[in-house]
């Protein structure tokens, strides 16, 4: 048998258990897991949240990627951003990879980590330019790499170029970790769970449900159901929309454990934002 006949026949084993796993949902999402390790509840891990362990606006800073993606973001825009990530102790900043030189000589000596997007926002690269863009990225100081799923690809059920596009990405930022955007939006529920088993079959640390530039962002259903597919081994990052310390707060109840948001200040602060992602 050929390298490629067993890529596929791996990809359809992936893809019958996405079909078992539709089937299961029968019109209820499947409850979220609770007996996660207790090492699963760290900044960096990848289980669940303890909300209990967030006790005021502030304890929200090391889950949140403190985020600027619009295309007119300025040199001193990045400067600020990643001036506030350092003030607050958020976990990262997102980037377009063209500003991430800038926001890691900024973090230097922080804890705080640059992140790069790839084929961002559409998805629709070739993979081997999300991989190239994926190298250049951590070259310039990314840590980690959050990419754009082949959204049209999945729709049209191309199973097998969807794993291997992710993949492609992963294996140009390992050891580094990558999230993969589903734009849960344009999705079914179907196509989620596809896409979030094929993400973590081809090694992602994380899935993430939007990229803020498309028709709607998370919410609290699709964090569930994409917790429940993934289990407690890949994060989950909810992004788009996130405007509030009750909005990121339903998103960790709902199984996220890391939030994307441009609102990231105001979150901390306990005000409420009219920011888009």
């Amino acid at each position: 048998m050929s390298d490629s006949e067993d890529l596929f026949k791996y990809v359809e084993e992936i893809a019958d258990q996405a079909r078992r796993r539709v089937q299961a949902l029968t019109g209820a999402r499947e409850a979220p897991p609770t007996d996660a390790a207790p090492d699963a509840f760290t900044r960096h891990g990848t289980g669940r949240v303890d909300p209990d362990s967030i006790r005021s606006a502030s304890d929200l800073a090391p889950y949140i990627d403190h985020t600027l993606l619009k295309p007119e973001a300025r040199q001193e825009d990045v400067v600020k951003v990643s001036e506030e990530a350092r003030q607050h102790g958020f976990a990262t900043v997102c980037v377009n990879s063209s500003h991430v030189a800038t926001v890691a000589r900024i973090l230097a000596g922080s804890s705080t980590v640059p992140i790069a997007v790839v084929g961002f926002p559409l998805g629709a690269a070739l993979s081997s330019a999300k991989a190239f863009e994926a190298r250049e990225a951590i070259e310039a100081g990314a840590r980690e790499i959050d990419m754009v799923v082949n959204i049209g690809a999945l729709k049209a059920k191309d199973h097998t170029l969807v794993f291997t596009d992710i993949a492609a990405v992963v294996k140009a930022s390992s050891p580094l970790p990558v999230k993969v955007i589903l734009e849960t939006a344009l999705l079914s529920d179907e196509e989620k769970v596809f896409a979030c088993l094929l993400s973590k079959a081809a090694g992602a640390a994380f899935v993430k449900t939007s990229t803020g530039f498309s028709s709607g962002g998370a919410t609290v259903e699709d964090v569930s159901l994409m917790r429940a597919m993934v289990g407690e081994d890949v994060g989950v990052k909810a992004s788009g929309g996130i405007r509030s310390f009750e909005d990121a707060m339903n998103m960790l109840r709902a199984g996220a454990n890391r939030l994307g948001a441009s609102a990231s200040v105001a979150i901390v602060t306990g005000q409420v934002s009219t920011a888009k992602y």
